[in-house]
């Protein structure tokens, strides 16, 4: 949503985050289908081309999604790091 948002396109969105535009395309859709309104509006071509936007009710949706990011990374703050204190670096294969 944050590169949908900066780069008013879905598709230079997805080229962005190294993903591609059937990728982006079906999570953008799956995240309006989530909610009773959506987050992103997309406008069709013309002569500049379409877009994608971020709806008021996104920008809201993206902000209380970064509050409750920031709020869990403070809490769990010290128990990550004794994680990280006692992690190995090569624990082998991820299965």
């Amino acid at each position: 949503m944050e590169s949908v948002r900066d780069t008013g396109s879905i598709s230079a969105a997805a080229r962005a985050m190294e993903m591609d535009y059937k990728r982006a395309w079906t999570l953008i859709d799956s995240l309006n289908r989530a909610f009773d309104h959506p987050l992103v509006e997309r406008s069709t071509g013309g002569t500049g081309g379409g877009g994608a936007s971020l709806t008021a009710f996104g920008a809201d949706v993206l902000e209380r999604y970064r509050r409750i990011e920031q709020a869990a990374a403070k809490l769990g703050s010290a128990d990550l790091k004794f994680m990280e204190r006692h992690a190995l670096t090569e624990a082998g294969p991820k299965v």
